[in-house]
């Protein structure tokens, strides 16, 4: 897959930028705050549908026209995938009704043809890498689960909609067991949202199992790499609801000991999901809150045996997450069929010499990358050479430079 045009209207430091996108490799140079971020962040919106940099969507509206009684923001896309040209807009609109407050929506057109946000998951792939997103390992386990809907959301075609399900049903099922504890009632009320959030749950939990799985081996091997053969990686889910069933009397085994559950059937895990709900009601009546399920799922990172969350350097968390990065873009692959745009900001930032060697090296399979750095000279003569290059400043492309004659592309 290729991104071949750009364009953004009122995107953040944006107020109108349109450019033909070059393949390979692309790098964006420039000082901080002139609009690298803000670029690979518009290319991520069009693969999730969400501002990942913002605290809400509404951020990204330039400040400018987000004075306006009607603010709009534009991204456009135009991109090639499996030999077939595709042309995706995003508006991100907000209606400034008075005292009224504001209003935002979001709209989306495939090739000119308004269409629901999830009809259009999974078309645009790509993967993006942000400093901040060290906070995924460092941070809480709602960090993670994020970054595993993320993920999950651009390859399994119904993930999308069943988490939507799955929260929508979950607030309603809380409403209800707080019902039950203030005003008391029939708890077999519940049985209806308990087989609504068993169906949707056991396909969340199928999918991070799989998924996991799958990440751990392409991460794994990657890391290897990235650390000289110094550090042995593993990914440890561990499910609110463990649809694996542990024997009686046999104590929880330690995090660092590998558990397989990706052979666990749909059905099998949606029967004994739907058991333990109704085996926790009475507690969860009294608390008024569902206490099992996928919305309390965890995801550890190890290196070494070691919790890269509680132990971890500065230095192995960012090569934990680059080394996840680089697995997501194999794994795309593997479940698409094609690869992802590849969106990395700063990356060799906090890197030795040789890791940063090794991660240059890693891009040379990628179909298409863009990176952002402040120091051109972090990179090596050769990558530059092979490289396009992208001078960003106050928002506008200052310069661009084409890879020399011979390079490789």
């Amino acid at each position: 897959m290729n991104l071949t045009h750009l364009s953004l209207t009122n995107y953040r430091n944006f107020t109108r930028f349109d450019i033909d996108v070059p393949g390979g490799v692309l790098l964006l140079v420039g000082p901080n705050a002139q609009g690298k971020t803000s670029l690979l962040e518009a290319i991520y919106f069009l693969a999730i549908f969400t501002a990942f940099h913002a605290e809400h969507d509404r951020q990204v509206i330039h400040f400018g026209a987000s004075q306006e009684p009607l603010a709009v923001a534009r991204i456009v896309a135009e991109f090639e995938k499996a030999g077939r040209r595709h042309r995706l807009e995003v508006r991100i609109i907000q209606d400034n009704q008075g005292l009224n407050g504001s209003r935002l929506r979001k709209e989306v057109l495939l090739d000119g043809v308004p269409r629901k946000i999830q009809d259009v998951f999974r078309l645009f792939n790509a993967v993006l890498f942000l400093p901040q997103m060290l906070r995924i390992i460092e941070g809480s386990p709602e960090e993670r689960r994020r970054y595993l809907n993320l993920a999950l959301a651009q390859v399994h075609p119904d993930y999308a909609a069943n988490l939507s399900l799955y929260s929508q049903t979950l607030t309603r099922r809380n409403a209800l067991l707080k019902q039950l504890y203030e005003r008391s009632g029939d708890p077999a009320q519940l049985s209806y949202w308990d087989e609504q959030l068993a169906r949707a749950g056991a396909y969340l939990i199928q999918a991070r199992i799989q998924a996991v799985h799958e990440l751990e081996r392409h991460a794994a091997s990657i890391h290897l790499e990235l650390t000289r053969s110094k550090e042995v990686f593993r990914l440890v889910y561990q499910p609110a609801f463990d649809p694996l069933p542990r024997p009686d009397n046999q104590i929880s085994l330690p995090m660092e000991t590998p558990i397989d559950r990706s052979n666990l059937a749909y059905e099998m895990i949606f029967q004994r999901f739907l058991r333990a709900l109704e085996a926790n009601r009475a507690e969860e009546i009294a608390r008024g809150v569902t206490t099992i399920g996928p919305h309390r799922d965890e995801l550890r990172f190890l290196a070494n045996g070691v919790d890269l969350g509680s132990f971890g350097s500065r230095g192995q968390i960012r090569t934990a997450m680059l080394s996840m990065k680089l697995a997501e873009v194999a794994w795309m692959k593997a479940r698409t069929g094609h690869w992802p745009v590849l969106l990395l900001d700063e990356v060799l930032a906090e890197l030795d010499l040789e890791r940063r060697a090794d991660l240059l090296a890693r891009l040379e399979g990628v179909e298409q990358a863009l990176l952002t750095t402040t120091d051109l000279n972090l990179f090596s003569d050769d990558f530059v050479r092979q490289a396009s290059v992208w001078q960003i400043l106050h928002g506008r492309l200052e310069s661009s430079q084409e890879p020399q004659p011979g390079s490789i592309r």
